[in-house]
């Protein structure tokens, strides 16, 4: 009887070196602790360009053919807006270079990751396999996410360095009143659902308020435990049902992966429960906070040594100076990155522990990069508190990644630490997403590193999703002008 480890190895993935030795050993050994277990299915997924998952549901028993031959997908899936229309061209037979593969709503090939098998706690006869996409003929698509940040990674590591990072996630769980499933509430996008809260909040770390939120809470540490998440703690956050989870410290792909998986399981596992999880920035509900996600970064060796631990209080390591004015530099263009939807631009506000301006603090929670440091403290690392809880890990991660490369290669050095982060005269931070969008173009430093193609792929994607907006009148809009003119 031939094994799986020679099923795998004569297949096209192996063939064609899109499945690496290990990775085939490992699939090898999957498929035969599938044989004795529980799983009926595996979804095969892979993050979208929002940071979304995707995929087909495969049975455990067809899961050999996926490490074999890879799954087939729509290459339209990664063209799509946050409204699921898709805004490339794809029926014109004029698109050039690889949005060529995409014509005719073609396929594109999920090539699977053994590694990232995990059995969903919520749904335990069911699995993630998560997948990196490919163009059709196997070639390398220049704007998958996962792809994105493992060239981000490389090129750090070609530098002889390694990030470590560590998740601050905030967000907001609320009891689903109405789901909006009446047919005239579907669309692209459909109604939202109605919410109530689950606490009053502005109760800042209170202990009663997290009693009243522990079942909750306790519901998706656990989940998140048995998906070998390493949760640090669970925290009740400033906003009313708001909450926030932190995570230790890990590589950069490990955790962007991670992410993915703790967003998707906390809006799975709400909703099985009645209620609405969302990780949008700015929820429009009365008396609302904004969430942020914060980004801590350490920069390593090749022994694994913490190049951040300064060498006396109140200086700065060169490596970390060189890092913080890099991300300083490159904060405009990486906006879109760090902040992609509308929402997360009415989060820059004064005075909220939130940046609105482009600058770096020892331990300040109100400038956009905060440094944690002190000699001989092996847990020296900087902050990044720009980004929004609903951008793309791998996208994130990879612009603070080439960001901070960038500083390295130049020998940039950080300006002076603020110590009132709302008033002094540092440069704004991007007030709009069309701003960030103008930014990113304008810049360089993407086009140099992730090429043309990621560049104008991520223009042509939010500049969509900036029209469509604007092409909506607001509530604002008409309690301004419809009385009076």
């Amino acid at each position: 009887m031939t094994s799986h480890l020679e099923n795998i190895s004569s297949g096209r993935l192996a063939r064609d070196g899109l499945l690496s030795a290990e990775a085939q050993h490992l699939a090898a050994d999957l498929l035969a602790r599938l044989e004795q277990g529980p799983i009926e299915t595996v979804r095969v997924v892979f993050a979208d360009q929002h940071g979304l998952l995707r995929g087909k549901t495969v049975t455990a028993a067809s899961l050999g053919s996926i490490f074999r031959s890879g799954l087939n997908l729509p290459g339209t899936l990664l063209l799509k807006d946050t409204s699921n229309r898709t805004v490339f061209p794809i029926w014109d037979g004029r698109s050039p270079g690889v949005m060529a593969t995409m014509a005719g709503a073609g396929d594109m090939l999920a090539v699977p990751d053994p590694a990232t098998f995990r059995v969903l706690p919520w749904s335990p006869h069911s699995a993630w396999l998560f997948c990196d996409p490919y163009t059709r003929d196997g070639q390398p698509l220049p704007f998958a996410p996962r792809p994105t940040l493992r060239r981000a990674v490389d090129l750090l590591a070609a530098e002889g360095y390694s990030l470590t990072v560590g998740l601050e996630v905030e967000f907001h769980v609320f009891a689903r009143t109405d789901a909006s499933l009446g047919h005239a509430q579907a669309g692209m996008p459909g109604t939202p659902p109605a919410t109530a809260l689950l606490d009053q909040g502005y109760q800042y770390l209170a202990d009663m308020n997290y009693d009243r939120l522990e079942p909750v809470m306790d519901l998706l540490r656990r989940h998140a435990q048995a998906l070998d998440l390493p949760v640090r703690s669970t925290e009740v956050e400033m906003g009313p049902s708001q909450f926030e989870f932190t995570f230790e410290p890990a590589d950069a792909l490990t955790h962007a992966d991670n992410m993915t998986m703790f967003r998707t399981m906390v809006k799975e596992v709400c909703a099985r429960e009645g209620l609405h999880a969302t990780f949008m920035c700015r929820p429009k509900v009365d008396n609302s906070a904004s969430s942020g996600w914060h980004l801590h970064q350490s920069l390593c060796d090749a022994s694994g040594a913490n190049l951040f631990i300064p060498p006396a209080k109140g200086q700065l390591s060169p490596q970390a100076d060189h890092w913080i004015a890099g991300l300083l530099a490159h904060a405009p263009e990486s906006c879109l990155l760090t902040t992609p939807t509308v929402n997360g631009y009415k989060r820059y506000q004064p005075f909220q522990l939130a940046p609105d301006r482009i600058e770096w603090g020892y331990d300040n929670r109100g400038a956009m990069v905060r440094a944690l440091m002190a000699p001989g403290d092996k847990a020296s690392r900087v902050e990044n508190r720009v980004a929004e809880p609903a951008a793309n890990p791998y996208f994130y991660f990879a612009s603070q990644i080439l960001s901070g490369l960038s500083g390295l290669r130049q020998g940039l050095s950080a300006p002076a630490p603020v110590e009132n982060p709302y008033d002094n005269d540092a440069q704004a931070l991007p007030p709009s997403l069309i701003a960030a969008i103008e930014a990113f173009e304008g810049g360089s430093l993407f086009r140099d590193m992730l090429g043309a193609d990621f560049c104008d792929y991520m223009s042509t994607l939010k500049r969509a999703e900036w029209k469509r907006y604007l092409g909506v009148v607001t509530e604002w809009e008409q309690h301004e002008y419809f009385g009076i003119f």
